[in-house]
C-alpha cells in the first residue's frame, strides 16, 4: 500500500494559512470508488485510503514513522510561494497599464 507525505496547500476559501504546516501522511487509494445503488453516494470498500490521515510536526517525522511501519511512501515537498509585491502607490502611478478611473 502506497502513502503520500506532503504539506496540504492552503484553501481558496480563505486567506489564512491555519493547517498548512503540518506534514500529512495519506494513503492513496487502492480501488476506485463507486456509486451506491440506492442512494448515489459513492462508496468504497478500502478504509485506510478513505478515513486514515496522519498529520506530523515535520517531515522527518513522517518518514520515520512510514519507515518505522513498513509502509511505502512518496515524499512531495511544496512550492515555495510566489511573493506579490505590492504598494498603494502602484495604483496611482503614470506607468499603469490600465488607467485609473472612477
Amino acid at each position: 500500500m502506497l502513502a503520500r507525505i506532503f504539506r496540504p496547500s492552503k484553501t481558496a476559501m480563505q486567506s489564512g494559512k491555519q493547517k498548512t504546516y503540518d506534514w500529512v501522511l495519506e494513503f492513496e487509494p487502492s480501488a476506485a470508488r463507486r456509486p451506491d445503488p440506492l442512494m448515489g453516494w459513492t462508496q468504497t470498500s478500502d478504509t485506510a485510503s478513505s478515513q486514515v490521515r496522519l498529520t506530523f510536526d515535520t517531515k522527518e517525522d513522517a518518514v520515520r514513522y512510514a519507515e518505522a511501519h513498513g509502509i511505502a511512501f512518496q515524499l512531495i515537498d511544496p512550492k515555495p510561494a510566489k511573493k506579490i509585491i505590492k504598494a498603494y502607490a502602484d495604483n496611482f502611478a503614470f506607468g499603469r497599464k490600465i488607467p485609473w478611473t472612477h
